[in-house]
């Protein structure tokens, strides 16, 4: 049966010409990512009138906040195995589907205990997407596009903290915070479906992928191999591969080789800050904004969406100069990132109450720190098979989720002691530790053709 599947499909699938249709895969994955990033940072914006509804303490807010990350970490190696079992057609679309039915349960809730359950249901059924959309794109995308293809999956969760501030506070002052949860709830059902019935695991599976495009994603192109070839010859400079450490390695051909890996464990724990300062910074800015400098709700929600503007922007730009200026190395980015938010969350103690000006800091703040996030996502691709990816991709999302878990909850407890300038002190502190441990681990420059 198998066999003739595949025969009907190559007898129906376009000739004569290159498609682009892992192109319109992205653009899909972008809007799912998209959704389910929004399903998340609703949260936020919800949370103040949450606290004055139900009375609740920041610490106790930060809890709530936290739940879904922790979640989100709990599922990620899991999930690693059960894509590996059972591909990412089947995972997506059910992740999907249950991560629109916590959303909307968060509506209905009068307790906040029952909250904090859903909020853990929600993280653990968001927890495959993640591993789905990058196992997605290694098995869709050719070496030299990966870069570019993770950074626009990377801003997708920063494009949906973009639009949340916005149309969350437009559905509060129009109806109330829980119908913000209803409304966001519905997009992810339908997606979920259009996924099922129009994306398969692989570009041989799918009749709209031309024959030449299946050969270039492959590489099985003599062009792709010379670009393969070149890539791994040509250094930005001589000093900048003695930095990032630079060198063959061995792929990580099996799970026992996976969990061994200081270049994986690495790259976790530097993730572990990273999504931490990204988290709180979703999370908590709203309330920043109302309690510490006295904004009304609209303008605190176009002010709140300034860092994800950043940060879409910061992705999509740092993609392409991985993939293209730094010929596939990840590294430069990632430390250049880390550099770049201590100053940034430093600045935030000093933050000016003028809306303009405030706004263009977050802006900053948002593209500095996200030229070199999407890295940490595809550097596992460079050290992995395709087969070990998604085992390597879910112990290094585990790390940066506990970093996102942990954070929010830690930020709650210090505002109930201290304040804001101490937040961004312990946020500057969190990304000089990123800069320090991803100096440890190797740049490898002889990826594999994939």
């Amino acid at each position: 049966m198998g066999l003739f599947e595949n025969a009907k499909t190559q007898s129906v699938r376009i000739q004569g010409k290159k498609t682009h249709f892992r192109w319109w895969i992205a653009a899909l994955f972008f809007i799912v990512y998209t959704i389910a990033t929004a399903d998340r940072a609703n949260l936020g914006v919800a949370l103040p009138y949450i606290q004055k509804e139900f009375g609740i303490s920041n610490t106790e807010a930060g809890t709530l906040v936290s739940l879904l990350f922790f979640g989100y970490a709990a599922a990620q190696i899991p999930a690693g195995f059960i894509l590996k079992r059972f591909g990412v057609r089947k995972v997506l679309p059910i992740s999907m589907l249950f991560t629109s039915i916590f959303t909307g349960l968060m509506a209905t809730t009068s307790s906040i205990p029952l909250l904090k359950f859903f909020r853990l249901g929600l993280g653990v059924s968001e927890g495959p997407l993640p591993i789905s959309i990058t196992t997605t794109i290694n098995n869709w995308f050719p070496a030299k596009e990966k870069g570019t293809a993770t950074a626009l999956y990377i801003a997708a969760s920063k494009f949906g903290p973009v639009i949340v501030p916005v149309v969350s506070v437009i559905i509060i002052e129009m109806a109330g915070w829980r119908e913000i949860f209803y409304l966001f709830a519905i997009p992810g059902i339908i997606l979920a479906v259009v996924w099922y019935f129009f994306i398969p695991n692989k570009p041989s599976e799918n009749k709209f992928c031309s024959i030449e495009e299946i050969k270039y994603i492959e590489n099985e192109e003599k062009i792709e191999k010379k670009y393969s070839e070149i890539s791994n010859t040509k250094t930005p400079s001589v000093w900048l591969d003695k930095l990032i450490r630079a060198k063959k390695v061995n792929h990580l051909d099996s799970v026992s080789k996976v969990f061994r890996s200081w270049n994986i464990i690495g790259n976790a724990i530097g993730y572990l800050f990273m999504v931490g300062i990204v988290n709180v910074i979703m999370s908590w800015i709203p309330t920043y904004l109302i309690t510490e400098k006295n904004f009304a709700s609209i303008k605190m929600g176009f002010l709140a969406s300034a860092p994800f503007m950043g940060a879409v922007a910061g992705n999509i730009i740092g993609g392409w100069i991985s993939d293209r200026l730094l010929h596939k190395r990840r590294k430069p980015l990632m430390l250049l990132s880390a550099l770049c938010t201590s100053f940034m969350m430093y600045s935030l103690i000093y933050a000016p109450n003028n809306s303009i000006l405030l706004g263009i800091l977050l802006f900053t703040t948002g593209l500095l720190l996200n030229l070199g996030y999407s890295a940490y996502s595809v550097y596992a691709m460079g050290v992995t098979t395709k087969e070990t990816y998604p085992i390597a991709y879910g112990i290094v999302n585990t790390g940066g989720q506990i970093g996102g878990a942990v954070a929010p909850l830690l930020v709650g407890i210090i505002l109930d002691s201290y304040n804001w300038n101490f937040v961004f002190s312990f946020l500057a502190i969190c990304s000089v530790l990123s800069l320090l441990v991803i100096l440890t681990i190797d740049e490898p420059i002889n990826d594999k053709a994939v």
